[in-house]
């Protein structure tokens, strides 16, 4: 293809050269008296910072000396930033800082070089004041001026143009301390003896605590088209961060950290970050997670960021790799108008066995070692408007193709089918050994329990037992929900099956971990069908706690009615199912005449009347046996006078239902807890699997002489409340 000739007149190339030629000498002669008076020019600038920095930030910088080393790098010496009554925040000694000249035409300071010769950092933490409030006070400052909103996108570009064009082509830097002072009982220190950028590579030696370790960031770095590679790792041993294990309680190391920015530029309106994050040999050890130390052998992300005007987003085509399973994660926070959640995990179909092998070391104990064939597939779908919670939606589905376990890990998950020993924990501690078997007198088999505290309790506590497998979604949503709004885990989500794995199987600690295995043992059990629905309730019902040291319903039907659990009838099954979610409130349900306290009707008409409308009792219009329901005699005497008033409702449960030593009752009163804390609890029985029945011994002088003054401090406030109402 030809293209056709322009042509040009001869006028017109003469007065555009002389015009090129009267901007190039207009350029000549400006640079030439800028280049004469620059050293007038800095010195102007650097005051006006300086002064800037004092009435804006509170900051008092000093700097010894300064000049222009070469056409555009300035070299300084001497330098300090004390922020106003603080402890010192930094000191150069030496340092030579220069820029590009091209990109300054359009406002863009881009470094060329950075060389400093020893220089100091150091943040001092005292009390809750730190020696870098003053950015707290500029941000707050600022907040209260600006009253147009940056889009987050144009703020994500501008800060990370910022961070590129402050990384040089030329780097040198020698003896860099940078040190943390946390209330003189804890401190961190990195001394960087070396570190330098040349021709985009990267190179470091940096001494952590003075000779704990030697950390490398090494890797190539490319500002211009904002990417880089870098690598952090330490020299013949892990990187350990010992502060953060003081301070947090949390131990965490690893042998290698990889990051890489691949592409960071707008999309479609968005800003779009490119990447991965790669690490090796992670182990991290925190209570709330696990009990043990949890190993990630190898774990990597390949992940898409966008930030849009108000939001932050993880997209979908994120992948993160765990050996040789992997996910596609999506999660995305809307900040306005609304706050909003949302998180989607989708696993495609792959080998089952990869997935099992991918689990971190120590996350699942009783997995491990367990071998399985077949695939699975997982989604996951949460969407949560702060605005309006009970609209939270969630989904969770795992779904197998020709599932098969071949070997149990450490824990058989069908040892309930048969006899077995259950150890209840209360408070951390074993209680005592109860055999789930005809051994054990006090072991009632499903058919020798009475209908009624059977539909009661499921009725109560989970009414599409033999419908579910394992899970109730609506359930976990309603509970988020209300979790939400109250700003506490009020409610659970927990059904029969998952209480039951969380007994039999799982240790007491309250952990991230434990929760995850429960799930997964849930899962493993229902989906499977390795146990049947009539013995998981069958053993549910002989190991669930039902009062102070009482487990299983063979133990409380004699220890509260003096009956078998055939015997139960309406009101006593109404009654049991009701202390289930806080068994140790039971007695305080009594008047001293051994009858229910009438707070409790409307719920046996609640409960009663469920089991009415679906066929599992008769219709009854006289609160469904709560009148007949009588506490034995035995235990009648451990019961305080009808005029004390005990809100059970406010017994609080934490997040597994287990009440904590000081929640027996009412928080604004004492009186059960001196009278039942000490004296009434059991001792340990692992060598008898017998029902323990508590002795019907009378109160000792102590628990009396406290019950008195307990009352006499209730007479006191009566009466300055009186004094107060009548002034």
């Amino acid at each position: 293809m030809q293209f056709p000739q322009i042509r040009i007149p001869k006028k017109y190339i003469k007065i555009g050269a002389w015009i090129l030629g009267v901007f190039a000498l207009v350029l000549i002669t400006l640079g030439a008296v800028a280049y004469g008076k620059r050293e007038a020019l800095l010195k102007k600038m650097m005051a006006k910072a300086i002064a800037k920095a004092d009435k804006d930030y509170g900051l008092e910088i000093k700097i010894g000396s300064a000049g222009f080393s070469g056409l555009s790098a300035v070299r300084m010496q001497h330098i300090s930033v004390v922020p106003k009554d603080r402890d010192t925040l930094a000191t150069i000694n030496d340092i030579t800082v220069g820029v590009k000249l091209f990109p300054l035409i359009f406002g863009n300071v881009k470094l060329s070089e950075i060389n400093l010769n020893e220089g100091k950092l150091n943040v001092v933490l005292k009390d809750s004041l730190t020696n870098l409030d003053f950015i707290l006070k500029r941000k707050k400052k600022d907040s209260t001026s600006n009253s147009n909103k940056v889009a987050l996108s144009d703020l994500a570009s501008n800060l990370l143009n910022e961070v590129f064009y402050k990384i040089p082509d030329d780097m040198q830097l020698k003896n860099l301390m940078m040190q943390l002072n946390d209330n003189d009982t804890a401190s961190l220190k990195f001394l960087t003896t070396s570190a330098t950028i040349d021709g985009g590579e990267l190179k470091s030696n940096i001494t952590v605590n003075d000779t704990a370790a030697t950390w490398h960031i090494n890797g190539k770095l490319n500002p211009g088209r904002k990417r880089l590679n870098i690598m952090l790792y330490a020299d013949g041993k892990k990187v350990e961060l010992p502060y953060i294990e003081r301070k947090l309680s949390t131990k965490i190391s690893f042998d290698t950290v990889r990051t890489e920015m691949k592409e960071a530029d707008f999309s479609g309106g968005d800003y779009k970050i490119s990447g991965s994050w790669g690490i090796k040999n992670l182990l991290i050890n925190q209570k709330r997670i696990s009990s043990a130390d949890i190993i990630v052998p190898d774990a990597k992300i390949d992940a898409d960021m966008l930030i849009g005007d108000n939001f932050l987003c993880l997209d979908s085509t994120s992948t993160v790799y765990l050996k040789k399973a992997s996910i596609h994660p999506f999660l995305k926070y809307t900040l306005s108008p609304n706050k909003i959640y949302e998180m989607k995990l989708k696993a495609e179909e792959q080998d089952a066995q990869a997935i099992f092998d991918s689990f971190p070391l120590g996350l699942f104990e009783s997995l491990e070692g367990m071998q399985v064939q077949g695939k699975l597939r997982y989604n996951l779908d949460f969407y949560l408007d702060t605005a309006i919670p009970d609209s939270v939606k969630f989904n969770s589905t795992l779904t197998p193709t020709n599932f098969k376990i071949v070997k149990w890990g450490k824990t058989d998950l069908q040892k309930i089918n048969s006899d077995f020993v259950y150890t209840p924990y209360e408070y951390g501690k074993p209680m005592r050994n109860i055999t789930i078997g005809p051994s054990n007198p006090n072991f009632t088999r499903l058919d020798d329990i009475s209908p009624n505290f059977k539909n009661a309790l499921l009725t109560s506590e989970d009414p599409s037992f033999f419908r579910h497998h394992g899970f109730v979604e609506e359930s976990i949503r309603k509970s988020i929900a209300v979790n939400f709004k109250e700003k506490r885990f009020k409610r659970g989500g927990s059904t029969i099956s998952m209480q039951l794995v969380k007994n039999v199987f799982l240790s007491r600690q309250k952990t991230l971990a434990r929760k995850a295995e429960e799930i997964l043992i849930v899962w493993l059990i229902e989906n499977n069908k390795l146990v049947s629905k009539q013995r998981m309730l069958e053993v549910y019902f002989n190991i669930i706690e039902m009062g102070q040291n009482v487990y299983g319903i063979g133990e409380a039907s004699r220890h509260y009615f003096g009956k078998t659990p055939a015997e139960l009838n309406i009101g006593e099954g109404i009654f049991l199912a009701n202390i289930v979610p806080k068994p140790k409130a039971a007695l305080y349900k009594f008047m001293s005449d051994g009858s229910l306290k009438g707070y409790l009707l409307p719920y046996f008409n609640f409960i009663g009347g469920t089991m009415a409308r679906r066929g599992l009792t008769p219709a009854d219009t006289s609160g469904y046996g709560f009148y007949n329901v009588r506490l034995r005699e035995g235990l009648r005497q451990y019961l305080l006078p009808d005029s004390t008033v005990i809100d059970t409702a406010a017994v609080d449960a934490d997040d597994d239902g287990m009440l904590p030593p000081a929640a027996m009752q009412d928080k604004s009163k004492s009186l059960f807890d001196r009278l039942f804390g000490g004296s009434s609890a059991k001792k340990d029985t692992a060598a008898n699997n017998k029902a323990i029945i508590r002795p019907d011994t009378a109160k000792t002088k102590k628990q009396l002489r406290q019950e008195r003054r307990e009352q006499r401090r209730k007479e006191r406030e009566q009466e300055k409340t009186k004094e107060n109402g009548a002034s």
